[in-house]
């Protein structure tokens, strides 16, 4: 009877105890909320940051763990880590995660997510644990500025993450961790980006180096199925370029700049655009379009070049117009005596193949024109210009890819008398596609074709008469020319011999 009061009396002194440390943790919880709160709510943003700071300080002290801070910025440039670990963990969303950022430009085709200031996220990587905070950190506008961030004098914030793990996993950070955040983080990039052409802003040429091209978003629906070049060509193109990308660590063996040449040579029309556009959507690299004649000097070539991003493509259109290669001394002499200096080829060249060359990975050159034979031997050799591809007129098989693409048929009673046709008629793809976008009546548009393509050939006959007919008279010119050159000389052999006759007389 004893024993059992004693036990009685035993539970309703370790109950009371339990209410006691309830209610003392209940009440400790409820003084930190809401001193939280008053922090939140009533602090200014600096003294809430310092707040917070030092209660995680205080704790890390006692602890194993050990915390990386990553700025923003690196002194004045941007720090490579912060960008891709913003990017890598913003695809780190868990149901713990409360508070999150999302952005989308007008133009941009995805959602960029990010984490909100003082949130946590937990990662795991090869079975170990991190622990993610992103902290903002409040500091007066004018005592702060970086030319790099646009935004520095507006927002006041300096922004870093802090990345906590066990000391002893330091050397899986540094070797293996962060490494994996800037792969992972560089093809989610690439992955989502909206493709960008760029231009030449010349004001801003010697300011700030990012500013030197404008972007405008490129939305050309060209693709290597939508091609109208022979397949042997396309998929030459094709493999060609998916064996570049994979051989950085190639290039690096061999000592080459990672960089590939193209030059498109061929009539206007024949899909040289096109196939550009096409490039640049198949890699999800950007274009850069340059234009040779609005610069001055090679220092400023070499500025605009140095300042292109890496995994794009780099475009000069017409070659053959746009510079003047016959002198390579950078220099051309003005009437009033002054000299001017211009882009000359072998500035051009030593970025394309010299030791500028390697000022940028994984870059594409291309080169168009549409005549191959003006151009400097010098500039299509290997290593310069690797490949060149011949954009001919169209062909069958040009023709039914065409028709399919724009009138949705892969078979018509017209399709042999039009295929019989083109393979004696010098026609363009892009005048084929002029006529089969003038109806969308299969019929009208097959009969539409027949007709442009006899008229065609006759155009064609004629042009060649004339070309035949001008070759003749420049030939005659050439005789004539050249017979009075030769009866200029023997004249002034004659008087020349006449005065020596003169001189011995005398």
């Amino acid at each position: 009877m004893a024993s059992s009061s004693s036990s009685s009396s035993s539970a309703e002194s370790n109950l009371a105890t339990a209410k006691t440390v309830l209610s003392a943790v209940a009440s400790v919880a409820a003084t930190a909320m809401l001193a939280r709160s008053i922090v939140q709510d009533f602090l200014p943003h600096e003294v809430h940051d310092y707040f917070f700071s030092g209660i995680r300080s205080f704790f890390t002290r006692f602890s194993n763990q050990l915390t990386m801070v990553i700025d923003e910025f690196d002194g004045l440039v941007s720090n490579q880590i912060y960008e891709s670990a913003e990017i890598y963990l913003g695809s780190k969303v868990s149901p713990s995660t409360h508070r999150l950022k999302v952005s989308k430009p007008e133009k941009e085709k995805s959602f960029t997510i990010t984490m909100e200031s003082n949130e946590e996220i937990v990662d795991f990587f090869n079975g170990v644990k991190f622990n993610w905070v992103f902290v903002c950190r409040q500091v007066e506008s004018k005592n702060f500025h970086n030319p790099r961030d646009m935004n520095s004098t507006l927002r006041s914030q300096v922004r870093s993450f802090e990345l906590s793990f066990h000391k002893k996993q330091m050397d899986l950070v540094l070797n293996s961790y962060l490494p994996h955040i800037v792969k992972e983080a560089k093809s989610m990039k690439q992955e989502k980006k909206t493709l960008k052409i760029f231009t030449m802003d010349y004001d801003s040429l010697y300011c700030n180096l990012a500013d030197a091209w404008t972007p405008t978003n490129l939305d050309h629906p060209a693709t290597f199925e939508t091609l109208a070049l022979d397949s042997e060509i396309k998929n030459f193109i094709f493999q060609d370029l998916d064996r570049f990308i994979k051989r950085r660590d190639y290039y690096r063996k061999v000592g080459k700049a990672w960089k590939r040449g193209y030059l498109l040579y061929g009539p206007p029309g024949t899909g040289k655009s096109s196939l550009i556009a096409a490039m640049a959507n198949y890699l999800n690299f950007d274009i850069y379009d340059l234009e040779l004649t609005e610069l001055r000097c090679n220092s400023e070539l070499r500025r605009l070049l140095i300042s292109m991003a890496n995994r794009s493509i780099l475009v000069v259109e017409d070659i053959d117009c746009t510079i003047e290669f016959q002198d390579r001394m950078a220099e051309s002499i003005q009437a009033h005596g002054s000299q001017q200096k211009q882009v000359t080829l072998s500035g051009l060249l030593n970025f394309i193949d010299g030791l500028w060359s390697s000022c940028g990975d994984e870059r594409i050159i291309i080169f168009t024109t549409n005549h191959k034979e003006k151009l400097d031997p010098a500039l299509l050799r290997p290593g310069r210009m690797d490949v060149h591809v011949h954009m001919s007129y169209c062909t069958p098989a040009g023709f039914r890819l065409l028709a399919a693409n724009y009138l949705g048929i892969k078979d018509h009673k017209l399709f042999e008398a039009i295929e019989k046709q083109i393979e004696i008629t010098e026609v363009t793809p892009a005048e084929i596609a002029e006529q089969l976008i003038q109806s969308d009546e299969p019929d009208t548009a097959m009969q539409g074709l027949i007709e442009f393509l006899k008229v065609k050939k006759k155009e064609n006959e004629e042009a060649e008469v004339k070309r035949k007919q001008a070759e003749i008279e420049a030939k005659e010119k050439e005789k004539e020319t050249a017979a009075k050159e030769s009866e200029t000389k023997k004249d002034e052999k004659a008087n020349g011999d006449q005065t020596s006759d003169k001189k011995v007389d005398n």
